[in-house]
């Protein structure tokens, strides 16, 4: 590891602290530069293998980095000392179908049949595309990435289907080609966008209200980028009814140790 990664794993584990101390309940986009962000599922042991299949059917919106143990709380592949159940600004509880509460941490909800599932997120590339020169508005605007529900279906895998949910950047219509490019060095990160150009086209009838996030800022000539997102496995988990789930809250994150333009370990071994 060279000594900048090692720096900003350190940033990382900082940020963590931060977070399990109650100093961060904020979206997370910007924060730690150049590290991979994941989001998260957690499932009861009973639907793991079917969120699991559901996961490598739809490899863009839901590019799976790694998966706990039945009962545990860690990810070794993606940094020291990850606690998935308190490391991340705020969670979303699910019951019956039903999104029941936001929380900021699992602690006292945690079971020993769950199962958790850490989710590629496309902060991953954001720094990179900075780096090009390539405004990222909700960063330089101090926002919430806008997030809407497609008309693009998933495949379903048992219980676990839907449509898929996608993140939005604006861009000038010079830049598209770059922004592929660049994203597409980050398959676990979503890759390239899915979409470029005319919402209606993917059943987006008005990009001003988005379903989750912040309302975009859109300038005069700029067009819309869209990306596969992981909050897509949200919706799933409303039509599956689970007992219970918990997910990350859209847009607030588990900042990992790993650097975002390296595909981390396999999650076989995570």
């Amino acid at each position: 590891m060279s000594l900048a990664e090692q720096q900003m794993a350190r940033g990382a584990q900082d940020f963590r602290s931060m977070v399990r101390a109650g100093g961060w309940r904020a979206p997370t986009a910007g924060i730690v530069p150049g590290a991979l962000q994941a989001n998260l599922a957690v499932v009861p042991a009973e639907a793991a293998e079917e969120f699991f299949g559901f996961c490598m059917e739809n490899p863009r919106p839901c590019p799976l980095l790694a998966r706990t143990e039945m009962g545990a709380r860690d990810m070794p592949g993606l940094g020291t000392d990850i606690d998935v159940a308190v490391d991340i600004p705020a969670y979303r509880i699910f019951r019956d179908g039903v999104r029941a509460e936001r929380v900021e941490s699992l602690a006292t909800l945690w079971r020993p049949d769950f199962v958790a599932f850490a989710i590629g997120c496309s902060y991953s590339f954001e720094a990179a595309m900075e780096e090009a020169r390539i405004d990222v508005r909700h960063i330089s605007r101090g926002k919430n990435v806008p997030m809407y529900r497609s008309g693009i279906q998933t495949v379903p895998v048992g219980r676990f289907s839907g449509p898929m949910v996608v993140s939005m950047r604006p861009i000038a219509p010079g830049h598209a080609d770059r922004v592929r490019e660049l994203c597409a060095a980050f398959p676990h990160a979503h890759g390239a966008p899915v979409h470029i150009g005319d919402p209606a086209e993917i059943g987006i009838a008005d990009v001003h209200t988005p379903d989750f996030g912040d309302t975009p800022d859109i300038e005069p000539g700029e067009i819309c980028a869209f990306w596969a997102c992981g909050v897509t496995p949200q919706l799933a988990l409303l039509g599956a009814r689970l007992e219970i789930a918990a997910t990350h809250e859209p847009g607030h994150m588990l900042v990992t140790d790993r650097v975002a333009a390296v595909r981390p370990p396999d999650w076989r071994a995570a």
